[in-house]
C-alpha cells in the first residue's frame, strides 16, 4: 500500500472530540495543532496539543465557525491536514473545499459528497435511485397548498423536516390537516434561522420506530465497507442519548441485519464515499427499514463501534486520507460482545433537559474493565452557554448486553461530577428501566417510560441526614487539624456539658433541613443526632483531597466532600457555604447549604446574667449598660476553637453591667453581662 503521509494535523473542534482525535494523532506520531476560543483557553484539548492557536471570542460564530481564522491557523503552524471532528464545520462543503484549495488535506469525504447529502430531498432521491429503501415522502413545491396535497397522498401522520440540516431543528409531527399550516410556518422559521435555508420536506411518520444506523467507510480506490450497525433509539428532542451495538431489536433477524448493512454500503457506493460516514435508517415493528440520511462525518457514538470491532476509527480516517486502501487497512472485521454509550450532558432532565451552566468543581472519571470515558472537561472547567451541553461519553463493553449494562451503571455510579447539574441520574434511571433492559426501545422511549415528573431525583431523608453528619464531622476534623490543637482532643469536644456543637444544613433546591449535634465521648466515639436519626460514629478519617471515611453504627462508608459556590476550601477557618457529599457506590450527590455555628444558647445565667460556657476570646459586645433586652436577644459573641458562639439573654430585662470588652480572653464561667429582670 502506497501512502502519501502528512505529518501534522490541525483539529478544528473542541471538547471531547478534539481530545479524542488529538490522542490518536499523537499515538501515530503526528504533530498536533489545536484551536480555541477565549472560553476554551484553559481547556483540556488545548493542553493536549503540541501547539494551539486562538481563533477569537467565545461565541462559535467568532471562533469555531470562522473558516478564515482556521485556515490562517493552519497556515501559520504549517498544518498539512485538518480534521473537523463533528458539529461546527464538519459537514460544511464550502469549508471542505476551502481546506483543499489551501493545500491541506480535509479528513473527511469530498466536498461534492457533503454537498449532495446536505440536501435531504436530494439525498432521498439519490438513495431511491440506487435501491436503498426510503420512507414515502415529498420534496417538491414549498407552498402550503402543495404541501397539503402531498400530506393527503402520503397519509397522516407526517414528519416535517428541514432539508438543509439535522439535529432535530425544524422537525415536527403533524397529525391533522388543521395543524399543518402552523407547523409549516414554525418549521420554516426554525430552518431558516438554523441553516439559512427554509426548504422543507415531508415524510410519512413511522409510529414508535427504532433508529438504527450503519457505520460505513470508503476509500479513494473505490472500496466501500460497513462496520455493522448501532441502535440510537433512546432520544430526547430528536437527539440521541444512549447508543449501542449490536441493536437488540428482536425484529432484526440475521437476514434483515445483513440487508440493512448492505443498504448502508449501497449508499456509500452511490456517493463514491471516502472516509467515515453513517447511514441512518428507521426500523419498523415488522423489520422494514427506511433511509433517513447520511452523516458525512465521524459520529458522536463511534466509540461503540470501536469497542465491538477493536478498530480505531480516527486512525482509519487518517490512513484513508493518506491514500490507504481499506482492503489492506481492515481486510477482515468481526464484531465481539456488546457496547453501550451514554452522553453525559450539562442539563436538567427534571426541567425537560434545559441546558445547565456552572463550574465543574469535581471531575473524577470512572475506571474498570470494559469502561471507557471520552471527555473534554476537567475539574475547574467552566460550562457556559456558548457550546453544546455534552461533557463526556461514558462507554462500557462486555461479553453480553446485560454485562455491558451492568458495567455502564457501575461506571456512572462511580463517576465524580459536581458543580454543574447533569443528566447522570436520569441515565441511571434509563439503564435500569425494565423496558431498556429487555431491549424494548424506540424513539418515544423517554416520553413513554420516563416523563418529566419521573425524572426528578431527590435524596431520601436518611441520605440527607447521613450526608449532613459526614459533612459536619469532616469539617470539624479538618478545622481541628488546621488549628494544630492538642492531638488527643477530638473534633466536637466541649468542656461544657450543657450542649453539644450544632451545625444546620439545608438541601440545596429542596425543603429539607437537618441540624447536626455531636458530642465527643471518652471512648473515642461520637454521639450524633441529625433530624430524626441518631448514630454512633467512630473511625473518622479525613483525607487532604476531600475524602472522608467513617463508621456509622458499625458500617464504614467512604465519601467525597467538594465545596462549591464558594472559593473557600473545606480545610480553611470557615466551612464552605455549599458542599456536595458523594458516597462511594451511589450515584447521587447530596448538595448541602451549611450554616455552621454554635447554638445561640441562652448564656450560662447563674444570677440574672450570662457567663462564658467555655474558655475563649470576646469578639463583640452587642449591648450597653442601661439597654433593655428581650429573651433571646444577642448579648456577646465569643470565639473558641475557631468557631463563634452568640450568647443570648435568658429572659427579658435590663443590662446593669458589662464585664468584658472586645478582644478580652475569658475562662469558662467568667461573668460577661449582668441583667436585672423586668
Amino acid at each position: 500500500m502506497q501512502l502519501t503521509p502528512f505529518s501534522s494535523v490541525l483539529v478544528a473542534n473542541r471538547g471531547e472530540i478534539a481530545c479524542r482525535i488529538l490522542k490518536t494523532c499523537r499515538e501515530m506520531g503526528l504533530r498536533t495543532i489545536a484551536v480555541y476560543s477565549d472560553a476554551d483557553a484553559d481547556a483540556p484539548h488545548v493542553a493536549l496539543a503540541d501547539e494551539a492557536v486562538r481563533l477569537g471570542e467565545s461565541p462559535a460564530s467568532e471562533s469555531y465557525l470562522r473558516v478564515d481564522r482556521i485556515l490562517e491557523a493552519a497556515r501559520v503552524t504549517g498544518a498539512e491536514a485538518i480534521h473537523p471532528g463533528y458539529g461546527f464545520l464538519s459537514e460544511n462543503a464550502d469549508f471542505a473545499q476551502a481546506v483543499a484549495d489551501a493545500g491541506c488535506v480535509f479528513i473527511g469525504p469530498k466536498p461534492e459528497t457533503i454537498r449532495q447529502m446536505g440536501s435531504k430531498a436530494g439525498a432521498r432521491a439519490l438513495m431511491a435511485s440506487h435501491g436503498v429503501p426510503v420512507v414515502p415522502g415529498y420534496s417538491g413545491a414549498q407552498d402550503d397548498a402543495s404541501m397539503a396535497a402531498a400530506v393527503a397522498a402520503i397519509g397522516l401522520p407526517v414528519l416535517i423536516k428541514s432539508s438543509a440540516g439535522g439535529g432535530g431543528k425544524g422537525m415536527s409531527i403533524v397529525r391533522s390537516l388543521d395543524a399543518l399550516p402552523a407547523a409549516l410556518a414554525s418549521a420554516r422559521r426554525t430552518a431558516l434561522a438554523a441553516f439559512g435555508d427554509d426548504t422543507l420536506l415531508l415524510e410519512r411518520y413511522v409510529e414508535a420506530p427504532r433508529h438504527v444506523e450503519v457505520q460505513v467507510f470508503g476509500d479513494r480506490h473505490g472500496h466501500a465497507m460497513h462496520l455493522f450497525e448501532r441502535e440510537c433509539s433512546v432520544q430526547r428532542r430528536f437527539q440521541k442519548v444512549i447508543e449501542e451495538s449490536p441493536s437488540p431489536a428482536p425484529q432484526l433477524s440475521a437476514a434483515i441485519r445483513e440487508r440493512l448493512c448492505e443498504a448502508g454500503v449501497k449508499a456509500a457506493r452511490a456517493l463514491g464515499y471516502e472516509g467515515a460516514g453513517t447511514v441512518e435508517f428507521l426500523l419498523d415493528a415488522d423489520g422494514g427499514f427506511y433511509f433517513l440520511e447520511v452523516n458525512t462525518r465521524l459520529q458522536v457514538e463511534h466509540p461503540v463501534t470501536e469497542l465491538v470491532t477493536g478498530l480505531d476509527l480516527v486512525r482509519l480516517q487518517l490512513l484513508v486520507a493518506m491514500g490507504g486502501a481499506l482492503t489492506e487497512l481492515a481486510p477482515r472485521v468481526e464484531r465481539s460482545g456488546h457496547a453501550i454509550e451514554v452522553r453525559l450532558c450539562a442539563e436538567d432532565p427534571s426541567r425537560d433537559f434545559v441546558p445547565a451552566t456552572g463550574t465543574l468543581v469535581e471531575w473524577t472519571p470512572p475506571e474498570g474493565p470494559g469502561v471507557r470515558v471520552d471527555a473534554g472537561v476537567q475539574a475547574g472547567t467552566r460550562v457556559d452557554i456558548h457550546y453544546d451541553s455534552l461533557l463526556a461519553k461514558i462507554v462500557a463493553h462486555g461479553p453480553t448486553r446485560l454485562e455491558a449494562i451492568s458495567r455502564l451503571r457501575g461506571a456512572l455510579t462511580r463517576l465524580g461530577v459536581q458543580g454543574v447539574t447533569t443528566n447522570r441520574e436520569f441515565l441511571l434511571q434509563a439503564l435500569a428501566h425494565p423496558a431498556f433492559v429487555a431491549g424494548a426501545t424506540h424513539t418515544h422511549f423517554i416520553a413513554d417510560h420516563l416523563p418529566v415528573e419521573a425524572r426528578r431525583v431527590t435524596p431520601s431523608a436518611d441520605e440527607v441526614e447521613r450526608a449532613a453528619v459526614v459533612c459536619a464531622l469532616a469539617a470539624a476534623a479538618r478545622r481541628h487539624a488546621h488549628a494544630a490543637l492538642v492531638p488527643s482532643v477530638r473534633p466536637g469536644w466541649r468542656n461544657s456539658a450543657f450542649s453539644g456543637q450544632r451545625v444546620m444544613f439545608d438541601v440545596r433546591g429542596g425543603e429539607a433541613a437537618v441540624e447536626v449535634e455531636y458530642t465527643a465521648r471518652r471512648d473515642g466515639e461520637w454521639s450524633v443526632r441529625a433530624g430524626a436519626g441518631a448514630w454512633r460514629v467512630a473511625r473518622l478519617t479525613v483525607e487532604a483531597g476531600g475524602g472522608a471515611s467513617l463508621t456509622l453504627d458499625g458500617r464504614m462508608s467512604h465519601h467525597t466532600l467538594t465545596p462549591f459556590a464558594s472559593e473557600r476550601d473545606i480545610a480553611s477557618d470557615d466551612v464552605p457555604q455549599v458542599v456536595g457529599v458523594r458516597t462511594r457506590g451511589r450515584g447521587a450527590v447530596v448538595v448541602l447549604e451549611a450554616r455552621p455555628r454554635f447554638p445561640e444558647v441562652e448564656g450560662h445565667a447563674a444570677s440574672g446574667g450570662c457567663e462564658a460556657p467555655m474558655p475563649g476570646r470576646v469578639v463583640a459586645v452587642l449591648v450597653a449598660v442601661g439597654q433593655r433586652v428581650q429573651r433571646g436577644d444577642a448579648l456577646v459573641v465569643l470565639e473558641a476553637m475557631k468557631m463563634e458562639q452568640t450568647l443570648s439573654a435568658p429572659a427579658d430585662g435590663e443590662v446593669t453591667a458589662v464585664h468584658v470588652e472586645p478582644g478580652a480572653r475569658v475562662d469558662a464561667g467568667a461573668a460577661l453581662v449582668t441583667l436585672t429582670s423586668a
